[in-house]
């Protein structure tokens, strides 16, 4: 299973914006810059966010994107699963794939597919943005450098 840009470069975003949290908006521009995305790619990804109410907008002069709530209650899964769509290490687990297997009542494999993303979205609904905020300033005050090197 792999995360596809969509995912890694959302987290990257929303981390942005956590880190820069209860400073105002933040301009699309400068996220793509920091966070070294396109900018136009990442207009497509923070209109997700934001039609699933993770981000707001704010438009004029001094307009950007904040995130709708405080990072402890945003976590990496709300992310990834508004991005990428839910996650399913397999189609018989996902949420319609049950109509697409003619041996879901006996097939043993399902329950590792199952347990798997039960482990997968356990960990991914663990970890908020504050965390990550966190661990970069940690990190910032331990090394004496910007400490947002988080990779995904």
């Amino acid at each position: 299973m792999k995360l596809s840009t969509k995912g890694r470069y959302g987290v990257r975003a929303m981390f942005d914006l956590a880190l820069h949290y209860g400073e105002g908006t933040t301009p699309l521009r400068s996220i793509a810059e920091r966070q070294g995305i396109s900018e136009n790619y990442l207009e497509q990804l923070i209109a997700a966010l934001r039609k699933a109410g993770l981000v707001n907008s704010v438009r004029g002069a001094h307009g950007g994107y904040l995130l709708a709530k405080k990072p402890d209650k945003i976590t990496i899964g709300d992310i990834i699963r508004v991005l990428e769509g839910p996650i399913a290490p397999s189609d018989c687990v996902a949420d319609d794939g049950n109509e697409n297997c003619k041996n879901i009542e006996d097939c043993i494999t399902r329950l590792i597919w199952k347990d798997l993303q039960e482990s997968i979205n356990e960990v991914l609904d663990s970890i908020s943005l504050e965390d990550l905020r966190q661990e970069a300033i940690n990190a910032k005050q331990k090394d004496g450098q910007h400490g947002y090197l988080y990779h995904i």
